[in-house]
């Protein structure tokens, strides 16, 4: 299943501009000229970015900050796969008719390499989860802090780019291939990790030894349930859709705590776990679900089988 045409439909209203900003000043001027565009046509308008640069948003836009909804996006968009239901949509949906305005920043200089290969399909993903709505997502870059291939996929993943020189449409633009090239394997569990077989009649014992480890590693009660949720919707989907089976794999990697589910299923959809349901929707949930509460989860999915890996901070 492709996730978008090879370039945008000519007359689709979406739109998703990738700004590069060198300093404060480019960054600010690209920003809050485009929220101020949207202020004076009495479009809706949400800001989600690191939470260094929202605080220097806020400042600039002084009094008119308080018509704007402003996150961090370091905490809203911690998993990147949360970020078009949790963030974006969630914006949008509230406003059905006439154009809304959003910025996004996803990728920052703080982002790991490991988060890094989600953030990109992330924002491959925008493209296809907003065609044909009324709404502009401005994704700023900062090209004096960022690895210069981040910079190179931005102009594969947006269909504009905006710099100091100007607005032009992206050459490069293929948000297909770029989502394909980072659904990459999954590293094996290192020898140290619990490693668990499961089927239909062992759901339930797998998701209690997933939280005992939870516990035993330090988590608190709460983050045990929410791994517990986690562990119970992805080993759920293994039965259902992934061949009746799977394995479950749980160690620490720093302080927080990794959970790898195996099976022989295909996720054939991309935006698997990133709409928001539908009213009256059956089913389709757990991954939406594993996406919201957790802090990074990574796919792996084809043919022969998928692999999804969840990490959640222990505290």
């Amino acid at each position: 299943m492709t996730v978008t045409t090879a370039g945008p439909p000519a007359a689709d209203p979406f739109s998703h501009p990738a700004l590069f900003y060198s300093n404060t000043e480019e960054y600010l001027a690209g920003t809050v000229g485009f929220i101020r565009k949207g202020l004076a046509n009495d479009e809706p308008v949400a800001v989600s970015v690191p939470g260094p640069n929202l605080e220097l948003i806020r400042a600039e836009l002084g009094a008119d900050a308080d018509a704007v909804r402003l996150m961090d996006m370091t905490v809203e968009g911690r998993n990147p796969g949360r970020i078009i239901p949790g963030v974006l949509r969630a914006f949008a949906d509230t406003h059905p008719t006439g154009r809304v305005r959003i910025i996004g920043e996803p990728i920052w200089a703080g982002r790991s390499a490991t988060e890094y290969p989600a953030c990109v399909q992330h924002e491959a993903l925008i493209n296809a989860a907003f065609t044909g709505r009324e709404v502009t997502i401005l994704c700023p870059y900062d090209t004096e802090r960022l690895d210069p291939t981040v910079l190179v996929d931005a102009h594969t993943t947006h269909p504009t780019l905006i710099d100091s020189d100007g607005e032009r449409p992206s050459g490069a633009y293929d948000p297909d291939r770029i989502f394909a090239s980072y659904n990459k394997p999954l590293a094996p569990p290192p020898a140290i990790a619990q490693v668990l077989a499961f089927d239909a009649g062992t759901l339930t014992e797998a998701r209690h030894r997933a939280g005992e480890f939870g516990k035993r590693a330090g988590m608190l009660d709460d983050r045990v349930i929410d791994l517990e949720l986690v562990i119970a919707e992805t080993i759920t989907n293994s039965v259902v859709h992934g061949g009746g089976r799977g394995s479950l794999a749980l160690w620490l990697e720093g302080r927080q705590l990794r959970a790898q589910v195996r099976d022989a299923g295909h996720i054939t959809n991309p935006l698997a776990g990133r709409l928001p349901p539908q009213p009256f929707q059956f089913g389709g949930r757990g991954l939406l679900l594993v996406n919201h509460l957790s802090d990074l989860v990574r796919i792996h999915t084809g043919v022969h089988g998928t692999t999804i890996q969840m990490d959640l901070r222990l505290a």
